[in-house]
């Protein structure tokens, strides 16, 4: 476990330094020289869901069922995925002693997992970035909520050697 974590902390860090921080300057900057808006909070929600989404993969995976699979009904799609877009609060119910039935074989390492984050990061970065009238500045911030969540994600895979 400990080796993992640290081939997953290895990969966002060099990912990190040599693609997202890069990119994100020239995002502030490019969005602050032609549009004239300050982008730096979306910027610093973005690195903080690109750090979240290098380890959202393995999060759900305390809700696996383990052991012998065959006697085993696996939970609707749903629910599944539930699992993995609520990660944060389903591990705080599950430390404040709150036992879910739900378990699935489902280990999220998949490009499937990844459309449907991508997709619920989309519509997290509309609900939280829209302004109005939408201008091209405020299309440029809902799209970088789900990128920076899609390339941690990538990382993650990258690391397992899925991707």
């Amino acid at each position: 476990m400990k080796e993992e974590t640290a081939e997953h902390v290895q990969g966002a860090v060099k990912v990190f330094k040599f693609v997202v921080l890069p990119a994100s300057l020239i995002f502030v900057f490019a969005n602050f020289y032609f549009l004239g808006e300050n982008s730096v909070a979306p910027m610093l929600w973005g690195i903080l869901v690109f750090f979240y989404s290098n380890f959202l993969p393995d999060l759900p995976s305390i809700y696996r069922k383990k052991g012998k699979i065959s006697d085993y009904k696996d939970p609707p799609w749903y629910k599944k995925y539930l699992l993995l877009l609520s990660a944060p609060i389903v591990i705080w119910v599950l430390f404040s002693g709150v036992r879910l039935k739900w378990k699935t074989v489902e280990t999220f390492h998949n490009f499937t997992s990844l459309a449907i984050y991508g997709i619920f990061l989309l519509l997290v970065g509309f609900l939280v970035f829209v302004g109005n009238p939408i201008s091209i500045g405020n299309l440029i911030e809902i799209l970088s909520l789900p990128l920076y969540g899609m390339a941690g994600y990538l990382t993650h895979l990258k690391v397992d050697k899925i991707w």
